[in-house]
């Protein structure tokens, strides 16, 4: 397939920053664009990419008190209508981002727009129909990357805003395009908006593995607190609540040996009651839990305000001996396959894209389908007390990786993409 002419293309979102998985993904496109010649720039609430390709707009961001304040009045209670004044807010706030959205448009001479969720979600209403307006006024071309669509969350499901979902989460626009992670939305796009999209799954370098663990890496077990014989069993996700920690809990609980549950990210994206659950069933079952989000950088080591070493997240994958991996309902399962990236042996919830897009490529891993049994305990320490199988299971996996969710199958997709939408 012929490349595309060098382009100019905007990423838009709430933020840019940190290791969310909207914002990690992203950047492997970015890396991909780049990579074909084409310039990558950012318009969020939050940016923590170069400055001189980036526009930050602090009321682009989810958490800015004014969208905050939006989605408060119109998620969870629908009894009441929608306020005159909260549609006035509606409308205020999207005509300030879509004047911006054009600036940024303008002031970078774009060709094209990818949103990165920002027509997914809707966590920012006014963001979402400002790129909506913008799309339908200007004709510009664009590619919208879905994670998490509106009817896969059920925090959504009562509002008062249907005719904002409907109108931009996502939009049916002419030169709007849809990417989408997994197959399940493809047809529900397919069904619910009469449009086509194309499945670029969520990716790993499988091509380029991971370093080697260092003296770094040594030192983490002992740094934060672990003993020699302790089991390091590691949930490396948010705090929330389709995570499913409390099945983790359980299973730690269970294993009838000494070990530490460690989580390597923060609560705070859906609130904390989440996390204060999680501590109470852990102190009823007597589980150890370390909080280690303090100790965990979100890309590169270095040291805290104590002078602490903070840790990447692949140390975390290089020294624990399981990762867990629960998750009630996800769009992908980034965690999962930077499990496998690290050939680390992985416990992980059959959740529905699992079953449909990941277990069917091959992959080897203990598996709870809805809840832990008796027969996953003893699985689960059948694995941990046989090196060779570890050996076996974590080689499988990541030749499984390599195939099916390599830097490739994005390059291929969006190199498709391109060439539809400027042909020649």
């Amino acid at each position: 397939m012929a490349e595309t002419r060098p382009l100019r293309i905007g990423f838009v979102a709430t933020r840019f920053a940190g290791t969310d998985g909207v914002s990690l993904e992203a950047e492997k496109w970015a890396v991909e664009l780049r990579a074909m010649g084409h310039d990558v720039y950012y318009f969020a609430g939050i940016v923590d990419r170069p400055p001189e390709k980036s526009r930050e707009v602090a009321e682009a961001f989810f958490g800015h008190p004014d969208v905050a304040a939006i989605s408060e009045a119109v998620f969870g209670d629908a009894s009441g209508g929608r306020p005159e004044s909260v549609s006035r807010a509606i409308d205020e706030l999207t005509a300030r981002l879509k004047a911006a959205l054009y600036d940024f448009v303008r002031d970078f001479d774009l060709d094209m727009l990818v949103p990165e969720n920002a027509l997914t979600i809707p966590m920012h209403l006014p963001l979402g129909l400002a790129i909506t307006q913008l799309a339908a006024e200007s004709g510009i071309p664009v590619l919208a990357h879905h994670h998490d669509l509106p009817w896969e969350r059920q925090r959504f499901a009562v509002n008062s805003v249907t005719d904002v979902i409907s109108a931009a989460f996502p939009p049916a626009l002419p030169n709007v395009r849809h990417a989408c992670i997994n197959t399940t939305q493809r047809e529900q796009i397919a069904r619910r908006l009469g449009r086509p999209a194309r499945v670029i799954p969520n990716v790993m370098d499988f091509e380029n593995p991971p370093p080697p663990p260092d003296d770094v890496t040594a030192g983490l077990r002992a740094d934060l607190g672990l003993a020699d014989d302790e089991l390091f069993v590691l949930a490396p996700v948010r705090v929330v609540p389709r995570k499913g920690l409390e099945h983790a809990v359980e299973l730690v609980a269970r294993l009838g040996r000494r070990a530490r549950f460690v989580i390597s990210h923060a609560a705070g994206d859906e609130g904390l009651e989440y996390e204060a659950r999680i501590r109470e069933f852990a102190r009823l079952l007597d589980v150890e839990v370390l909080w280690a989000s303090d100790r965990v950088a979100d890309f590169e080591r270095g040291t805290d305000e104590h002078g602490r070493q903070r840790y990447s997240l692949g140390d975390m994958y290089d020294a624990c001996d399981l990762v867990v991996y629960p998750s009630l309902i996800e769009g992908f399962g980034n965690a999962y396959l930077e499990a496998v990236y690290h050939r680390k042996p992985v416990f992980v919830n059959r959740y529905p894209i699992y079953d449909v897009d990941i277990r069917p490529k091959g992959f080897r891993n203990i598996e709870m389908n809805g809840f832990v049994t008796e027969a996953v305990v003893k699985e689960t320490n059948a694995v941990l007390n046989d090196s060779a199988l570890i050996a076996d299971w974590t080689e499988t996996n990541y030749a499984a990786g390599l195939r099916h969710f390599s830097h490739k199958a994005v390059r291929d997709g969006l190199r498709a993409e391109l060439a539809e939408v400027f042909p020649g």
